[in-house]
């Protein structure tokens, strides 16, 4: 059995679910609201504080489902009421990101700058050499910091690039085996 779709989702004070037909799932909260049809063979119970999400049989599918579910139900409650943040880092000589109105202009070293405009319900901030991508959908600000990244990956010589806050970048010798400096 599935450990974590056998756990119950709590419900934060402040945020309210619902079940429509079709498994459509509804979250509204504080920070705002979330709409998501979730795979038709899960059952999903909303009772007191708490959503359930049941399986129908024991077939690996239905197991790999239940944890998923479960996983994307809590992951909308937890963005309705806290959001979910992820942070970059710009790392080179010369490399800078700054904000333009609500988008994000990048110069990483091409011969124009890079504008990086923000879908809706994703905000950039920017603290020193470090970007902020926030939202209440975790696969939505996961894919934009991804995105953004994709513009100027670290290179393994001397680091530069935009990275994750906290990612480490293999490095390589250069050439004739020197080492980085």
């Amino acid at each position: 059995m599935s450990r974590v779709g056998k756990q119950p989702v709590p419900i934060v004070e402040g945020v309210q679910v619902t079940v429509d037909d079709g498994n459509v799932i509804t979250v509204k909260g504080p920070k705002g609201q979330l709409q998501r049809v979730l795979p038709g063979a899960m059952r999903i119970n909303v009772e007191d504080d708490q959503v359930l999400v049941t399986r129908p049989s024991d077939t690996s599918s239905h197991r790999a489902l239940h944890g998923l579910s479960r996983t994307l139900v809590n992951n909308m409650v937890l963005g309705v009421s806290e959001g979910f943040t992820k942070t970059l880092e710009v790392q080179g000589v010369g490399y800078r990101a700054q904000l333009q109105g609500q988008s994000l202009q990048l110069a990483v070293g091409f011969s124009h700058p890079v504008i990086v405009e923000p879908p809706e319900g994703i905000t950039f901030a920017i603290e020193g050499p470090r970007i902020n991508v926030s939202g209440i959908d975790k696969e939505q600000v996961g894919q934009v910091a991804a995105d953004i990244r994709k513009v100027r990956p670290p290179e393994p010589y001397k680091g530069k690039g935009i990275r994750y806050l906290g990612e480490r970048v293999r490095r390589k010798a250069g050439k004739a085996g020197k080492v980085g400096v």
